[in-house]
């Protein structure tokens, strides 16, 4: 048993074989490691940062059943019984988790989870979620009033009682420390750089190479190429912002509120690290392509119309991947010769599918009949509109590559530019090659502006100091350093990166995970798994 932040390449005390390697330690990761340890496997989990660092540690804490206008999105274009298995995952993940933190000693609260409309407008699409959720076989109730007395715009609700409300970060602490506690290994500061799908799996890391009988890769996107999942689902932020409630506690909500129509807003309150706050989240955006500060603005003013006595903001987002089809993708990876398993668009509810998929991925590893609503889920058709959204999101990235390449070469050069005052990022160029130039801590840094992934010229985030990519949602720090998304290379220092050098990086990116079992064939592989297709349904 042993946690460590790697020092390199020497990890004394961690062994470099398991009988299971998990790649992030998320609530995916960390949900599916507990599991497989409960069931007396070796597990190594192996994190870049520190347990929760993103969105798995900073989201709005709803493990909820009710999840907006989810399950009338997913009924618009699949059939019933679909709409069902998904919300018997989510009620099977959400189970999990409340054991889970009974046994780490997480406080949960139980509340009403509401899927309100702000005006009349948007009644139809609650009632649609009435039925939907009805028809999946959730206790949904329609109502008019809510029990709290909120100051906000409300014509009308579904409500779901019994739903659980967290604080994330204190989630994921209790979950690593029952992971650490039950005999894994977690070793954190270590990236994940590749895998080769050899028996057994070789897993390449900034601190060597570990191997294992199978590996989970539980990044939110996934880092393999394989299966191409960054092109079959689209990056989104959300930006969420904590106040300290007023004086007197006016308007502060019990239960868990998320509206159906726009401007999407988000609203609870939580008793997080001794402190009373409201939280208020909003500002939903495709990762690059959004001005970060103004969205923040929006959620800052909309909160003090409502709550002009709330204060001392304090704001994060938090990243996660919708899959074209509606419905998370969870499985074998494919050309992983059956030893590969990931998954990846929860569409911003992880706490719940992020566990479920931690349930079907381990029962499949360890040989166990998985449940019915896997199976179903593993079965589903993809529906023309599913095409259509896929064809209408690959033009989008498409236009943004063009857009992001052709303003590059627009830009100043980078001698010729000032330089930008303090929180403020720009794109410039030096030649053809374009450079990303930002003051944070009063310090001037100047990185490659195109992504390492496929290529994507980086926009600025305002808001959190980042470079995201427009493309697939990779983004990195404003030094350069890598900190999600399909990219597993950190932006090269402009001075050190001609342009040739980035060019290849960015071509190379596709093929960077092709490994010495690249050429099996499908039929190779569909036999070491038992005839069952790696597509990760």
């Amino acid at each position: 048993m042993t946690t460590t932040d790697a020092p390199g390449a020497d990890l004394p005390g961690v062994p470099d074989h398991a009988d299971v390697i998990v790649v992030g330690a998320g609530i995916t990761g960390l949900s599916t490691a507990i599991m497989l340890r409960d069931a007396g496997r070796r597990v190594t989990v192996l994190e870049q940062e520190v347990p929760g660092a993103l969105a798995s540690g900073r989201n709005t804490g709803k493990a909820s059943l009710l999840q907006g206008d989810q399950l009338s999105r997913i009924r618009r274009h699949h059939p019933a019984s679909l709409v069902r298995a998904y919300a018997h995952a989510n009620r099977a993940g959400q189970e999990w988790l409340r054991r889970a933190c009974e046994r780490a000693g997480v406080a949960v609260r139980e509340a009403t989870a509401y899927s309100y409309a702000q005006s009349v407008d948007g009644l139809d699409a609650v009632d649609a979620e009435v039925r939907a959720a009805r028809e999946a076989g959730l206790p949904v109730r329609r109502v008019r009033d809510v029990a709290d007395d909120v100051p906000f715009p409300l014509a009308g609700a579904a409500a779901l009682d019994g739903q659980l409300a967290l604080d994330p970060a204190e989630l994921m602490r209790g979950l690593a420390d029952l992971f650490v506690a039950s005999g894994g290994d977690l070793v954190t500061g270590v990236r994940v750089l590749g895998v080769r799908a050899t028996d057994p799996v070789r897993v390449r890391t900034s601190a060597g190479v570990f191997t294992g009988g199978a590996v989970v890769i539980a990044t939110g996107a996934p880092i393999l190429d394989r299966g191409l999942y960054w092109a079959k689902t689209s990056g989104f932020r959300s930006m969420l912002v904590s106040f300290a409630p007023p004086p007197a506690g006016e308007g502060m909500p019990e239960g868990l509120y998320l509206s159906v129509d726009d401007p999407s807003r988000s609203i609870r309150s939580a008793d997080w690290g001794g402190r009373t706050r409201l939280i208020v989240g909003g500002g939903d955006h495709r990762t690059g392509r959004a001005d970060t500060a103004e969205l923040l603005d929006e959620i800052l003013d909309w909160t003090r119309a409502w709550w002009p006595d709330a204060a001392e903001p304090e704001h994060w987002a938090a990243q996660d991947y919708r899959p074209h089809n509606m419905v998370p993708f969870i499985g074998r990876m494919p050309r992983g010769r059956g030893r590969v398993w990931f998954a990846t668009g929860y569409a911003k509810w992880g706490l719940t599918n992020g566990v479920a998929a931690g349930i079907r991925i381990s029962h499949e590893v360890l040989g166990a009949r998985r449940p019915d609503w896997g199976r179903t889920i593993g079965t589903r058709l993809t529906m023309p509109a599913d095409f259509a959204r896929g064809a209408v999101e690959g033009a989008k990235v498409g236009a943004a590559a063009v857009r992001g390449w052709v303003g590059a070469l627009r830009a100043p050069e980078a001698d010729a530019a000032p330089t930008p005052p303090e929180g403020v990022g720009g794109i410039a160029r030096r030649g053809l090659r374009p450079v990303g130039v930002s003051t944070v801590g009063g310090a001037t840094c100047e990185v490659s502006a195109v992504c390492p992934h496929l290529g994507g010229v980086l926009h600025w985030n305002a808001a959190e100091s980042t470079w995201d990519c427009p493309l697939h949602a990779s983004r990195f720090d404003h030094r350069g350093r890598r900190i999600e998304g399909p990219a597993i290379a950190d932006l090269a220092r402009a001075e050190a990166a001609p342009l040739e050098v980035v060019l290849r990086a960015a071509r190379s990116s596709a093929t960077a995970e092709r490994d010495a079992d690249a050429d099996a064939a499908e039929a190779s592989e569909r036999a070491a798994v038992g005839g069952e297709p790696a597509t990760g349904g």
